[in-house]
């Protein structure tokens, strides 16, 4: 392979219920997103007492971060090894959240071009009145195709660049919502790794999901109570609670004139939080049997449907999720809902064969590539400087620094308010120097720039921006170099990261 991949360590043991009832609702069957190979995955699902480990993720541009296809590994691997040491079928699902409405995050994609740089690109962006619609109902225009053009060209010449665009064409097209091209673009890419992708959206999800919205905000009182006791428990404890909770915001979403919109408890009633309509219960009732594609779960209740919908004994969760998930139990608890348990996502970093060499080259560790690109840079030109220049500009320093000590010395005996302009002067003549060493690096950079240039390219790599590699670029740019390999390759890493966790007797069937 022309990679490796770098696994963040786990420091924890895990240990998973194996005593939870399974059973996968015939009745969600249709809300499984379609794509070859899924047939015999309906078929597992249908089995007596099925379990399942979950993830999910809100649709994005070009299928998403890598970190997406890490939580949909993450969710393979985990299910993998419960099925071998529970004797019980676990399936893996990806949870598409439709709903999500953050149209800014979602339509932008960045990677890394053919020629080492960063390469970025975006949907035209959602005017500034227009409603805020759940990504389920933000259709791809035009532009969608230019967009795919301009990422084929952009990358390397590999045997696999052409099937992965034609893989995004077949899904990202003009008049398909963002979100069924994301999510039929991962069920199509997941389903020979037997993971499920399901449609949260769909209108059997909504109509299953609605008396659990509803019941979420009969109790909204009381929740907004609790979790409010709860965020104080947390932040008295040194921890962050992740989401700000209280002021009468009840957990149940619902579209409206300005969009997916929060509901607000407002004397006996609930009123929108940006578009101000108000709505009875009994409205929200009626809403929840006729209408039920209009209401959604926020942040806090998402995890709390999915349990109650799904067999779910465990969700591969991501550091944000990982940080609010202490705050939902009131809303497990006050919704009679058993919690699923929260297990961190395999995380890591892809490493190509060129950063490797330009490691080797400079002298560096993987670590070293955390620094910011000028810090680390001017740090490896410094270390090329000729011996001989390191230790004359040292003993220049010292030289100037003791003998500025003396004069300021005689100085300070004569007059003690001398002793601040000895001193400023001292600090122009060591400023000098450093501008002498600065005039030697810049010397050097232009001597070393294609150099320098590969330095940049293995950064980009691997912390674009200064960012995390997992957290910035698309999933299918590395694809489209690797080719499937990388998938398995992931789910190898991920499968021996929980193994290695979980503890020997994890729990039985």
């Amino acid at each position: 392979m022309s990679f490796r991949l770098v696994t963040t360590p786990l420091d924890a043991e895990l240990t998973l219920p194996a005593q939870r009832a399974g059973g996968f609702p015939a009745a969600l069957l249709p809300a499984c997103i379609a794509a070859p190979g899924t047939e015999p995955l309906l078929d597992r699902l249908r089995r007596p007492g099925v379990l399942a480990v979950t993830t999910g993720q809100q649709p994005a541009l070009l299928a998403g971060p890598l970190y997406t296809i890490h939580k949909a590994l993450s969710a393979a691997a985990l299910a993998r090894e419960l099925e071998t040491r529970w004797g019980r079928a676990v399936v893996p699902i990806f949870w598409v959240a439709g709903d999500d409405h953050d149209f800014a995050e979602a339509n932008t994609a960045a990677w890394i071009g053919a020629d080492g740089t960063l390469r970025r690109a975006a949907l035209p962006a959602r005017p500034a009145e227009a409603p805020m619609l759940p990504l389920y109902r933000e259709e791809l225009d035009p532009t969608i195709g230019e967009l795919l053009s301009r990422f084929h060209a952009s990358l390397p010449d590999t045997e696999f660049r052409g099937p992965t665009v034609a893989w995004l064409g077949r899904h990202y097209r003009p008049g398909v919502s963002l979100a069924a091209a994301f999510g039929g673009a991962l069920a199509e890419l997941l389903a020979p790794l037997g993971i499920v992708c399901i449609d949260s959206t769909h209108a059997a999800f909504k109509r299953a999901a609605a008396p659990l919205l509803l019941k979420a905000l009969e109790a909204s009182g009381e929740l907004d109570r609790r979790l409010s006791e709860r965020a104080g428990e947390l932040t008295s404890a040194g921890r962050d609670p992740g989401v700000a909770v209280g002021g009468g915001a009840s957990l149940v979403m619902i579209e409206g004139g300005a969009g997916r919109d929060r509901l607000i408890a407002a004397g006996g009633a609930f009123v929108t939080r940006r578009g101000g309509e108000r709505f009875t219960l009994d409205a929200l009732r009626t809403i929840a049997a006729e209408d039920p594609s209009r209401l959604s779960a926020n942040v806090l209740l998402r995890p709390v449907v999915e349990s109650a919908l799904l067999p779910t004994v465990a969700y591969a969760a991501g550091p944000g999720e990982l940080r609010y998930l202490p705050l939902t139990w009131p809303v497990y608890r006050g919704l009679d809902v058993e919690q699923q348990t929260a297990v961190p996502r395999w995380s890591g970093m892809v490493v190509e064969a060129h950063v490797d060499r330009a490691l080797e080259k400079f002298g560096l560790r993987l670590e070293d590539l955390e620094e910011a690109l000028p810090a680390l840079q001017h740090r490896v030109l410094r270390s090329r400087l000729p011996a001989e220049a390191e230790t004359d500009l040292a003993r220049l320093r010292a030289t100037l620094a003791e003998r500025y000590a003396e004069v300021s010395r005689t100085a300070g005996s004569i007059d003690p308010t001398l002793v601040r302009t000895v001193e400023g002067r001292r600090d122009r003549a060591l400023d000098g120097i450093d501008r002498i060493e600065r005039r030697l690096i810049g010397h050097l950079r232009r001597r070393t720039e294609t150099e320098m240039r590969q330095l940049e390219r293995a950064h980009q790599a691997v912390y674009p921006d200064g960012s995390p590699q997992e957290r910035v670029l698309v999933a299918p740019s590395f694809l489209a170099r690797h080719g499937p390999v990388l998938l398995d390759a992931t789910l190898a890493a991920a499968a021996g990261w929980y193994r290695g966790a979980l503890e020997s007797g994890a729990g039985s069937a």
